[in-house]
């Protein structure tokens, strides 16, 4: 008997300051992953899914935020940054944003008690930046008891050797990395 698994999406850091130019974190080739994220959103969209849209969104001052002591303040709750980037904003029913204030979007939210609410066991990761947020995400997914995967076309970095690495790594030791074709199925 085949084991039937209930997939969810995630959606890591689909907001301005990776997609628009000009902001801080934008790198030119983040826009190769736009068409494979979009048609992920829309396979879940179809089939019902549960869709999680995790973005970054750090309190502004008179609140101090560890994550300042390594990199400039960033994607301040209301800043034009953290806004969802075009169309990718919650839409659906079955659609929840998970604020996150380090880069997995399992680490210090209630994203592990959601999905295991949903009855969910498998997590397809999509976004920015695979060295970074996907990876700890991955991570903290395989950490839960969720099997991560990755779509390979969906997720990218402006340090192609590192995303290499971690994809590598996240497919030997934490769940899988597939071509879209196989993510949009397990979304089907």
């Amino acid at each position: 008997m085949t084991e039937t698994k209930k997939t969810a999406l995630i959606l890591v850091d689909v907001i301005n300051s990776f997609f628009k130019p000009g902001l801080p974190n934008y790198y030119d080739t983040v826009v190769e992953v736009i068409p494979a994220m979009q048609a992920l959103l829309d396979a879940a969209r179809r089939s019902g899914a549960v869709i999680v849209h995790a973005v970054e969104r750090h309190r502004p001052e008179p609140f101090d935020d560890f994550e300042w002591r390594k990199l400039p303040a960033h994607h301040l709750e209301n800043a034009d940054d953290q806004a969802f980037f075009g169309d990718f904003r919650p839409k659906l029913a079955n659609e929840t944003v998970v604020a996150k204030r380090r880069f997995s979007a399992f680490f210090a939210t209630d994203l592990a008690l959601l999905l295991t609410e949903q009855r969910v066991s498998r997590v397809i990761i999509a976004g920015v930046k695979t060295n970074v947020c996907i990876r700890a995400t991955a991570q903290d997914a395989f950490a839960n008891g969720f099997e991560p995967v990755i779509a390979r076309e969906a997720t990218n970095s402006n340090r192609p050797h590192l995303a290499a690495a971690s994809l590598e790594d996240i497919d030997r030791y934490m769940g899988r990395v597939v071509p879209l074709r196989e993510a949009l199925d397990m979304l089907a």
